[in-house]
């Protein structure tokens, strides 16, 4: 991962988690034999895990959605075959001499599913509409560095004052507030795709049903059987088609890895996650694959709750926390421990690794942790501490570390926590608005920089969801934004991740990376380490 990463730093390339309770016979339908082929047919099957959020560009923000999303649609640029920005929609653009202005020329064979021409009035009408606050995008502050867009998402500005514009039909022009060398690759993720806006004026809810989808990407949405399964049928309409290998993706949608296992081995699947019981022997057997990824497993507390609004219990809980016996014991993917926020791989312009040179934080101390809720609990005068409910979302993995949290909440404070699970979506709102007292996260690296994985923890930011705010962390993340100077930049970030947990409103669990099983008769799925799954050039013998 470091190697690949630091590729993608040296570059400022960018790009750019979750559950439900799902039928077990979800995808073990097929049309024709036992092989998954109807014919001549090249028929993938995967597991989604749980119901996508929504197909709406800037809403289906999470790992329930994007993987699918971005397959059904694309943007300006595309992530290639080697993790880079390439032209996709666009086929060309220019770019000012203060590197400021893009104008982007759009393919002329760039059409929707339905047939309608892509135009630069859909891009307009797209990103004016992720930036627009009533829109509630939690993807909104990606598109911070196009002018004006801050201050229409803060309601400080409006949408004329975007600097996005469709100057005809196949050319669109964005200004942006200063130049961004990893423009081009945040560009690529979903939520800067284009919507139709001619079908989303006549239907406010087009993306809802696989008959009313209209899409621009490789795959169009053939049919949706909510909370069962899914299936995306190749895009005829698509500029690219030619080079389209597979003609159907059949996604079911089961929340157990054991079960999708079991519907890998008899031949439902074609990829699997690896359950941690059977680890050890599928890794010794080398059936196991094992690709980088950016980002990180970890609890929130939320600092508007007794008990998490001190800080020293705070440090208590996640001192508490034994990261190397989950990863060893209870995941056994070969997952990293997580003692920082920003993930290994990142180098500073010294050649240094960030995790390297910031170090661990809050690293597991027992002893430590009880001489810090012991003096949490008297600067609160709890003679008895609040009943502590951690929350997950429903999968079987969530519901193992949070066992085994619990565990070691008890055996190392002596504190018996509850715990609550719930259908991802509902737990995904609940988050937002800060109903959970402890909860389950995970990030996945919307671009290839440190300050991508920081930005989320700036007071009242989209993705912070725990109450937590800190002025000289905000000024710091600011600060960062702005610095061209790239050795100033990056102890300003590192400034940053020490406040972060030094007040501790996180804890973290492991560094995320793709263990997967998958069958041979595939070959070129892409997975990005920093973005989403690509199946542009899949195929299946």
């Amino acid at each position: 991962m470091k190697k690949l990463l630091t590729i993608l730093m040296a570059a400022m390339l960018v790009f750019t988690m979750a559950a439900c309770t799902a039928n077990d016979n979800a995808g073990k339908e097929k049309d024709g034999n036992d092989s998954g082929e109807k014919g001549d047919e090249k028929v993938l099957y995967l597991n989604n895990g749980q119901e996508p959020t929504s197909f709406d560009p800037p809403i289906g923000f999470d790992s329930a959605s994007w993987n699918a999303l971005n397959n059904l649609m694309e943007g300006l640029t595309r992530l290639g075959k080697d993790h880079q920005p390439e032209a996709a929609t666009a086929e060309k653009w220019d770019v000012s001499e203060d590197g400021k202005t893009y104008t982007f020329h759009i393919r002329e064979d760039a059409k929707w599913s339905n047939g309608d021409d892509v135009t630069a009035k859909d891009f307009e009408f797209a990103w004016k509409r992720l930036l627009n606050p009533e829109t509630g995008s939690a993807a909104a502050f990606l598109g911070y560095f196009i002018e004006g867009g801050e201050e229409f998402n803060s309601g400080e500005g409006s949408a004329d004052n975007v600097k996005v514009k469709a100057v005809d039909d196949k050319t669109f022009e964005v200004t942006l507030t200063s130049p961004q060398a990893y423009f081009l690759s945040v560009i690529a993720n979903p939520a800067f795709f284009p919507i139709n806006e001619k079908v989303a004026k006549e239907n406010p809810e087009w993306f809802s049903e696989a008959d009313s989808f209209v899409g621009n990407g490789p795959f169009n949405l053939a049919s949706w059987e909510h909370d069962t399964k899914f299936v995306m049928k190749k895009n005829d309409q698509y500029w690219d088609a030619e080079n389209v290998k597979l003609d159907r993706v059949e996604w079911a949608i089961v929340d157990d890895t054991n079960t999708e296992y079991q519907m890998y081995e008899a031949g439902d699947l074609d990829v699997s996650d690896v359950p941690a019981e059977l680890s050890d022997k599928l890794f010794k057997e080398g059936k196991v694959q094992v690709e980088d990824q950016a980002g990180d497993y970890f609890y929130r507390f939320n600092v508007t709750k007794e008990p998490f609004q001190n800080v020293n219990i705070r440090k208590a809980f996640a001192l508490a926390v034994d990261q190397q016996k989950i990863v060893d014991f209870v995941t056994k993917n070969k997952e990293e421990a997580a003692y920082g926020f920003v993930s290994p791989g990142f180098q500073d312009p010294s050649g240094k690794d960030f995790r390297e040179v910031n170090g661990d934080f809050n690293k597991t101390d027992v002893e430590e942790a009880k001489v810090l809720l012991e003096k949490g609990m008297e600067e609160e005068g709890y003679t008895e501490l609040p009943e502590v409910t951690l929350t997950y979302s429903t999968s079987d993995v969530h519901k193992k570390i949070a066992e085994a949290l619990q565990q070691m909440f008890k055996e190392n404070l002596g504190v018996e926590v509850k715990l609550a699970n719930m259908e991802w979506n509902v737990f995904a709102e609940e988050q937002k608005v800060l109903k959970h007292q402890l909860s389950r996260s995970s990030f996945l690296a919307d671009y290839a920089d440190p300050i991508n994985f920081l930005e989320n923890f700036q007071t009242g930011h989209s993705m912070n969801r725990t109450g937590w705010g800190n002025p000289k962390y905000d000024e710091l993340i600011k600060q960062a934004k702005n610095e061209s100077d790239e050795a100033k930049r990056f102890d300003l970030m590192y400034q940053a991740e020490k406040i972060l947990f030094e007040e501790a409103p996180i804890f973290t669990v492991h560094f995320y990376n793709q263990v997967y099983l998958q069958n041979e008769a595939v070959s070129d799925v892409v997975r990005h380490p920093v973005g989403y799954l690509e199946l542009k050039w899949a195929d299946k013998k």
